[in-house]
This record gives C-alpha cells, sequence and structure tokens, in this order.
C-alpha cells in the first residue's frame, strides 16, 4: 500500500522532536508512528549505563511494533501512543544497520500515513517531507545536521523566549553549513536556478505547518497507485556525504539517487 511518510529531524537532542511528533499525531489520526534508536556496544568505550539500549543489539535490527512491546509511559514510545498513534514502531540499531533497519519498520505500517523521529534514516530512504526542528538562538547545533539540513522540507523552532525568529534560524543554519537547505526542481536546473525555499514555522505557526502537511498527503495519496504492495528501493550512488558518527567528517558512502528514481516511477505511471 502507498502512505505518506513525514521524518521529525532535529538539530540536537531536546529540542521538542518527539512533542511536535505528538502534536501532528493528533491533528492526523489513524496515523503510525516509528522511533529510530541508534545504539553502541559496551566494547564502544562509551558508558554502557548511558547506552540504555546495548543490550538489545544484535547482528540485525530490531523492530519491536505494537503496544505490548512499545509502550513506556515514561518513553518517547509510550507518548506517542498516549498522542493517539494506531501502531508504533521501535528500531533498534547500530549505525551499520540504520537502512536495513528503517525498512523493515516501513514494511510493517498499514495506515495511510507514519511520523518517523530521527535523522540518521534520511541517508537511505525518501520521505514525502521532513521537518528539522530547532530551539532558540542558544541551541546547540551538532554537525550531524548538514544531512537533515539539505534534506529539510520545513524548519519548526521551539523558542519560548522569542529572541529568535525561524527566518533567522535558517540563515544561521545557512551560514553554518552552506546553502544546503534549497528546494530543487525534480528537473535539472542550472545551479544559478536554485530556489532558496524553505519555510520556517514557528510553535505558533502550528496549525499551517499541519495544513501544509495535509496539501502533502492529498498529494502522496493520490501518487502510485502501481506501486501497492511493495517497497521502492532507491538506486544508489557513490558520493561524499558526512558521517554519521558526528557529522564532522566525511565518507564515501551509497546514497539514494532520488532523481533517477522519479524519472523511473514516472515512466511506469505513464
Amino acid at each position: 500500500m502507498s502512505f505518506t511518510k513525514v521524518a521529525i529531524a532535529g538539530v540536537s537532542s531536546e529540542v521538542g522532536k518527539t512533542t511536535l511528533l505528538c502534536d501532528l499525531l493528533r491533528e492526523f489520526p489513524g496515523w503510525e508512528a516509528i522511533k529510530m534508536t541508534r545504539g553502541h556496544y559496551r566494547s564502544c568505550g562509551k558508558d554502557p549505563h548511558a547506552c540504555c539500549v546495548s543490550h538489545l543489539l544484535g547482528d540485525e535490527p530490531l523492530v519491536r511494533s505494537g503496544f505490548q512491546q512499545t509502550y513506556a509511559s515514561d518513553k518517547d514510545t509510550g507518548r506517542y501512543w498516549d498522542a493517539g498513534a494506531t501502531n508504533v514502531h521501535w528500531v533498534i540499531v547500530t549505525n551499520e544497520q540504520v537502512e536495513r533497519g528503517i525498512e523493515l519498520a516501513i514494511e510493517r505500517v498499514r495506515a495511510p500515513g507514519v511520523l518517523i523521529e530521527g535523522n540518521s534514516f534520511l541517508h537511505f530512504i525518501d520521505v514525502d517531507f521532513v521537518v528539522l526542528v530547532t530551539g532558540g538562538a542558544n541551541t546547540k547545533i551538532k554537525s550531524s545536521t548538514r544531512w537533515a539540513f539539505q534534506k529539510a522540507s520545513a524548519v519548526y523552532q521551539f523558542d519560548r523566549t522569542n529572541q529568535t525568529s525561524p527566518s533567522e534560524t535558517v540563515e544561521l543554519l545557512n551560514r553554518k553549513f552552506g546553502p544546503v537547505g534549497l528546494k530543487r526542481s525534480l528537473h535539472p536546473l542550472p545551479a544559478a536556478r536554485w530556489t532558496p525555499v524553505l519555510p520556517a514555522y514557528a510553535a505558533s505557526d502550528f496549525p499551517k505547518l499541519v495544513e501544509r502537511i495535509k496539501q502533502i498527503n492529498s498529494t502522496a495519496s493520490y501518487v502510485g497507485p502501481r506501486l501497492e504492495g511493495r517497497l521502492v528501493r532507491l538506486p544508489h550512488v557513490r558520493a561524499q556525504v558526512p558521517s554519521l558518527n558526528d557529522g564532522s567528517s566525511w565518507e564515501s558512502r551509497p546514497v539514494p539517487d532520488h532523481l533517477s528514481t522519479v524519472r523511473r516511477l514516472q515512466g511506469e505511471q505513464s
């Protein structure tokens, strides 16, 4: 079946990703939610007590689904259920298992839409809409935000102090990472014709964000009757991309070739 996929990424921890996802679940009854958690083995050198999922890591990704396996009142997945999710999938992976883990979770979705919290999976799958959540002027921005910013469809800012406007936050991100937050046409255009259109919303603009996602949902629901029953695997090309570990270094890895996928799917539906 075809369904809308919306990613909730963040510039760092504790910026409001889970809060926004839960707010959106209340606006989209019947949708499901996915929580991505990357863990570390105890041998990684980090404090094993700080890595709360290290005992769950194995040779294959672990995906827990359903109320009994994912509900805990003090966990993000429990908040998803309380906000009205019809199902919750918790993906527990190492860095090397992110791609397979998100694929397994996506294959389990049976709702008209799913909200996915996390950043790392954006290296591997295409989604319909990406919200990058940030805080105010003093929010620490992780270097690994670069990739999420490149994929962002909109920026959403939780700033209780109102010291920084959402548009100023976009400018800050552009200065830090370069003008990567650009919405490019599906057809190749000269660089001079790329348009830096990245909508930025404050918390008070939440209804506008909801309306935008509803527009995306109506479009995504219309596309793809011939894609029913299968997960579209994106062809990959090798490219220099930010490291999954910290984003401060670059590495050569296969990344999704979105443009060729769009062309192929358009050809299948013509």
